[in-house]
């Protein structure tokens, strides 16, 4: 007799809809809200799910910040809530282990309108240190 089992790493998006203008690059956005997990499976079925993490997605400029546990789970229960700025951790980068290539960050000069993705401190059109 033998077993097949495996552990994973998971993401879900969760079903909610928020319109707010992006504290980051000052547009209209609205929050995409995701889940990952560490899934135990056996025999790819998925049976024990541990680590929750919940993350918030700007629409606008792709800026990824983590969320408030609590908040996540209200969100997971399809309980009617509204995120306030106090919900929302310091911004992600791609070294939290996110897939960067989905979740880029974009940053934008607030004197010229320069975008970008790269990781600049001054921007290269007008020289302004970006925020």
């Amino acid at each position: 007799m033998f077993f097949m089992m495996g552990i994973t790493q998971g993401q879900k998006e969760l079903p909610f809809t928020q319109t707010v203008i992006c504290d980051r690059c000052g547009q209209y956005g609205r929050y995409t809200i995701f889940m990952t997990y560490t899934v135990l499976s056996l025999f790819f079925i998925p049976v024990f799910r541990w680590g929750k993490k919940y993350y918030v997605k700007m629409s606008c400029c792709g800026a990824t910040y983590e969320l408030d546990k609590d908040v996540g789970k209200r969100i997971e229960r399809r309980e009617n809530v509204e995120i306030g700025p106090g919900d929302l951790g310091s911004g992600l980068d791609s070294s939290m282990g996110l897939d960067s290539s989905i979740y880029t960050v974009i940053r934008r000069c607030e004197n010229c309108g320069f975008s970008t993705e790269e990781d600049y401190d001054y921007c290269p059109r007008c020289g302004n240190r970006l925020g």
